[in-house]
């Protein structure tokens, strides 16, 4: 006992009772609604014509930032937000798929950098965190871990979302606290991802009011829209038919327009020129105009569906009397993404292989964008609208990557309806909320010493709009493409894969003056540009951004060098009572030689999958139907069949698979009947980097399906004594991933 005192007898004692902690009187609850891929230009109240009406409401009682940056890429943005520091000085350069061998470029949040719930939930806070997290290393999101970067282990109580970085709205791999789950419904039960998060954030803030009326919270809502695959309801996506047959050169200056109109962007604000590759709309063939604007249209669709069930949230906070005290922040974590490529794609893989989706098959798929059997993103075109008025994208270190939408509500605190101009970075938020409840980041987090926070708290722009920005400096680094912000100017220099840093130009511009980044003043001020490059390299030094690296996110992700990541194994032992195994764990049948030993029991009739992996994207599927074996290879929706020609008689069977690697990603495979060939296919074309965004699993085939050749789940009927998952080992057919 710290105080009291102990005797012999309840007489002689005097008792005491540890005190929790407890936040400041009045302390506000927090919600921090982030979206994904969201554009600046992409909101109602940021100039677009897409139907977002909660979102302007909010802006139109509390702040608009127009100055509101953030990193070029989803984890990193994530890592800063959280943390309150530079993404690569905590660890995050890239994205959690990816541990590159570097202190800058581990895929995770140190433990040096206590995140903002670790932070609130040690003041008296409880924390809570729904949606999309991807701070955790992808393969160390199986049923063995660790678990020390999922949600719980950074600081939130309860979690319920996925951990990867994109998701299928209508079948999420869904994570709840520490364990897998499915989702509630089916998409044809009118099942959709962010109606299911929205209905388990108004439960939790139920519970927690309900039980603790004069305790805070932190609610971290991470939202999967906008992030492709764009998918939303019949509904939602009827009401936006026709609406961008326009196109997006149209688009574009409407938008324009009404950005000024608004006072979002200043008057004389030029709207960039095209970005490379992005062609007149006018001379797009009809066709590909039908296309582009479909998924156009189906990205439009989900921000509505959002924006609908994020009113539910905050008709609740009204209903139960807490909105007046509740600090919102809303926010996108980068620009609007390019990785639909030029003509926009249908199957969201193809992309991550490198291979463009050939317009064809994305007009034939034309009806099914926009719902579960479709992962379509749109065009570069479309995404350089949703950044209006600026250039480039998501990825990309100009303008269109990292100046982001940043509203902030809280009734009473801040004025209503107003804008403000002050640079701020992402790494701003969390100083800015843990100003507002009174508390502060440690030095010292669980016996670790902490990093100091990099970010600066915003509230001095809350009640004063001429504020000078408390900023002076900013660095931005991902793929190898870099820029700097300091006192107004910016320095930016575009990568190009695969050349030399040393041949990039650094272009200039004086932000305070040019708002889109239209006027490239490098041959007029040669000295403030050298200042501020020999400034990029000394921010770089100081924050771990070395060494540069300009391969992709799928090259990157196939590296798992450490001798404790399970990627690393080539044999695997499956029993069906396991849960599902993510995609990063799952075993790397990318472009090599493999085989699939299933030990199955059957009786007459037993029918049904008995390992699946993958999606409607790509995956591969070993099955018994008709009391035949089957074998199905999804290549990003081209589909290889093997079919067994004889039937299975009753007993104890071994079914296989297996495919040898007969050139770059190509071979044959061959399905086997206790040993004996059954069917045989040549030549199979094989995924490079990444087969499918979900993960594999025994038994059953319960989420996005990869094949469409029997009922949907397709449960295993007969008995699974085990599988066995045998990869080949020689290094080069697997581009040496593990030399």
């Amino acid at each position: 006992m710290t105080s009291g005192h102990v005797g012999r007898t309840y007489g002689e004692s005097t008792p005491w009772w540890p005190q929790p902690p407890t936040p400041r009187e009045g302390a506000p609850d927090v919600i921090v609604v982030v979206l994904d891929d969201v554009g600046f230009g992409s909101l109602g109240c940021y100039g677009s014509e897409i139907d977002t009406p909660t979102m302007d409401a909010l802006a139109a009682e509390g702040l608009r930032y127009t100055n509101f940056h953030v990193t070029p890429l989803c984890s990193p943005t994530r890592a800063s937000l959280l943390t309150g520091r530079n993404h690569h000085a905590v660890g995050m350069s890239l994205l959690s798929n990816a541990d590159s061998g570097f202190p800058g470029k581990r895929g995770t949040i140190t433990h040096r950098a206590a995140t903002i719930a670790e932070v609130l939930r040690d003041t008296g806070y409880n924390t809570y965190a729904f949606g999309k997290w991807h701070v955790a290393p992808m393969d160390q999101t199986s049923a063995i871990g660790p678990y020390d970067q999922w949600p719980l282990g950074r600081g939130f109580d309860r979690y319920y979302g996925f951990l990867e970085g994109i998701s299928d709205q209508y079948y999420p791999e869904l994570v709840q606290d520490n364990h897998r789950v499915e989702p509630p419904r089916t998409p044809e039960e009118g099942y959709h991802l962010t109606e299911d998060l929205v209905d388990r954030a108004i439960a939790c803030v139920s519970d927690h009011k309900s039980v603790g009326p004069d305790k805070p919270y932190l609610l971290y809502l991470a939202m999967g829209a906008g992030h492709a695959p764009h998918q939303a309801p019949q509904e939602y996506l009827r009401r936006y038919r026709g609406r961008y047959d326009e196109g997006w050169d149209v688009i574009r200056q409407r938008r324009h327009a009404r950005q000024i109109e608004l006072g979002i962007i200043p008057p004389g604000t030029a709207l960039a020129p095209r970005n490379d590759g992005v062609r007149p709309w006018a001379e797009l063939p009809e066709e590909e105009r039908a296309v582009a604007a479909r998924l156009q249209e189906s990205f439009a669709a989900m921000m509505e569906h959002t924006d609908t069930h994020l009113a539910r949230l905050l008709a609740h906070l009204d209903r139960i009397g807490t909105r007046e005290n509740t600090l919102i922040v809303l926010m996108s974590d980068n620009g609007a993404s390019q990785e639909g490529g030029g003509l926009g794609n249908t199957n969201s893989i193809a992309y991550e292989n490198g291979d463009e989706v050939p317009h064809a098959d994305n007009h034939a798929r034309l009806d099914e964008i926009g719902g579960p059997r479709c992962h379509g993103n749109y065009p570069w075109g479309w995404a350089q609208a949703g950044n209006t008025p600026l250039k480039r994208y998501k990825q990309n270190t100009h303008a269109g990557g990292v100046r982001a939408p940043l509203v902030v509500s809280w009734p009473g605190h801040v004025p209503a309806g107003e804008v403000r101009e002050q640079f701020h970075h992402v790494i701003d938020v969390t100083p800015t909320i843990l100003d507002a409840v009174g508390a502060r980041m440690p030095e010292t987090y669980r016996g670790v010493a902490q990093l100091p926070v990099h970010g600066t708290s915003m509230s001095y722009t809350f009640a004063d709009a001429a504020a000078p920005t408390r900023r002076p400096t900013q660095y931005f680094e991902m793929y190898g493409h870099r820029a700097i912000w300091h006192e107004g100017w910016k320095a930016v220099a575009y990568h190009e894969r695969g050349t030399s840093y040393d041949d990039d130009r650094w272009e200039l511009y004086h932000l305070d003056e040019d708002f889109s980044e239209c006027h490239d003043l490098a041959a007029e001020r040669p000295g403030v540009l050298h200042e501020l490059i020999g400034r990029w390299w000394s921010e770089a030094e100081r924050y771990d951004v070395f060494p540069l690296d300009d391969r992709n996110f799928a090259e990157r992700a196939a590296m798992y060098h450490s001798a404790a990541s399970p990627r690393r194994r080539r044999s695997f032992t499956l029993y069906p009572e396991m849960s599902r195994i993510p995609g990063g764990v799952s075993p790397l049948i990318y472009d090599r030689s493999y085989r699939i030993d299933a030990e199955v029991r059957l009786r007459a009739g037993d029918e049904g999958v008995l390992i699946s992996q993958g999606d409607v994207n790509g995956g591969h599927v070993l099955y018994v139907a008709g009391d035949r074996p089957h074998y199905e290879y999804n290549h990003q929706g081209t589909r290889y069949r093997l079919h067994g020609h004889s039937l299975l008689p009753e007993g104890e069977h071994v079914l296989s698979v297996v495919f040898t690697r007969t050139g770059s990603c190509q071979g044959v495979a061959v399905l086997e009947v206790d040993g004996r060939p059954a069917s045989r296919k040549e030549p199979i074309t094989t995924a490079k980097y990444l087969i499918g965004w979900q993960g594999m699993v025994l038994g059953r085939d319960a989420l996005s399906p990869v094949s469409w050749d029997y009922p949907h789940g397709f449960p295993f009927t007969g008995t699974i004594e085990r599988v066995r998952v045998e990869l080949d080992t020689t290094p080069d057919t697997v581009h040496e991933i593990f030399d």
